[in-house]
């Protein structure tokens, strides 16, 4: 089994910095599944406001957090072919929503979350993917239907920005 780092997903999504919620992928079978890993740690920043004697052990993972490294996850299944680390060219990832969201428990710093994602349906250059989260053996979180559309940025830009990319 192939295991992808953080090169090859930033080479495959924009993401970058913090918001960049994907450690490594595995088990990629493009145009079916795929399997991705971020572990959590109390120096993440959603911790820093903690106080100084706070243990971050204590406060789970923010959910927002969890949907957003899932949803990171399908989108590099989506584009798992086709990268495009650059929102300012070619084709951009958009979400176009997120239905049948189920928590089940709480992620903590030293958990490894594990998102699994499946391709339900793929129409032109849209996707619809569904999948779960796991921590510890743990299901975290269970998504139903996930879209992601593929758009060109000059589409996206309004019409006084778009002479910007053109050259």
């Amino acid at each position: 089994m192939s295991v992808h780092g953080i090169e090859r997903i930033k080479n495959t999504i924009p993401h970058r910095g913090e918001i960049l919620l994907v450690d490594r992928v595995e088990g990629v079978v493009p145009g079916e599944r795929l399997t991705a890993y971020k572990a959590v740690s109390g120096n993440e920043p959603c911790y820093a406001p903690l106080a100084q004697d706070a243990a971050a052990e204590d406060y789970a993972y923010p959910t927002s957090l969890v949907i957003e490294s899932w949803a990171q996850s399908a989108v590099l299944l989506s584009v798992w072919e086709n990268p495009n680390p650059d929102v300012l060219a070619g084709k951009v990832e958009l979400a176009g929503s997120i239905n049948e969201v189920a928590f089940s428990a709480r992620a903590y710093p030293g958990d490894v979350l594990e998102h699994r994602v499946r391709l339900v349906k793929a129409v032109d250059e849209t996707a619809i993917l569904a999948g779960e989260t796991y921590a510890g053996g743990r299901e975290v979180l269970r998504i139903g239907a996930f879209v992601v559309a593929l758009r060109d940025v000059n589409e996206l830009l309004p019409a006084p920005d778009r002479a910007l990319l053109t050259v």
